[in-house]
């Protein structure tokens, strides 16, 4: 599993019939201090997650394990809208702060 933010949605009026109805998001990935990378990838998104929210997907073969995007053609999947999450005891993100 790793982290993300929601920084924009794909439309696709074009796929293969088995992603109808999914919705994309684009993610730019996030260290374990939440600073931005230079890595971005595009999600399904299985828990309804916005622009601006942070994250947490999986990808490969374990993006094909949720309800949604079980037996899916999909490599990453958002799976959680993250709360908050602390390394060394310290806050790094608490999602009631942001504004």
């Amino acid at each position: 599993m790793l982290l993300g933010k929601v920084i924009g949605t794909v439309v696709a009026s074009q796929k293969d019939p088995k992603l109808e109805g999914l919705s994309f998001q684009v993610l730019q990935i996030l260290d374990i201090q939440a600073q931005p990378t230079k890595t971005y990838v595009v999600a399904v998104d299985a828990v309804g997650a916005g622009v601006g929210e942070v994250v947490m997907y999986a990808s490969g073969s374990s993006a094909r394990q949720t309800t949604v995007t079980h037996n899916r053609p999909c490599d990453a999947v958002i799976m959680a809208i993250v709360d908050s999450w602390a390394v060394g005891g310290d806050t790094i993100y608490n999602k009631a702060e942001e504004g």
